[in-house]
């Protein structure tokens, strides 16, 4: 029996992903190190700009 390997391309999840990280640092206004924090605190600064309309 042959083994046969399987490659799967996840290049369409990276893609948006950075897409999404670009967008949110240009919708929030960020400096380039509150832009490279943004990277793990995504969350965070999503949730005090949009506190701000609540």
């Amino acid at each position: 029996m042959e083994n046969k390997i399987r490659v799967e391309n996840h290049m369409f999840a990276g893609g948006f992903w950075v897409a999404a990280w670009l967008f949110t640092v240009g919708f929030l206004h960020l400096a380039f190190w509150k832009g490279l924090f943004a990277i793990v605190l995504w969350p965070y600064y999503l949730g005090v700009t949009f506190s701000l309309f609540s």
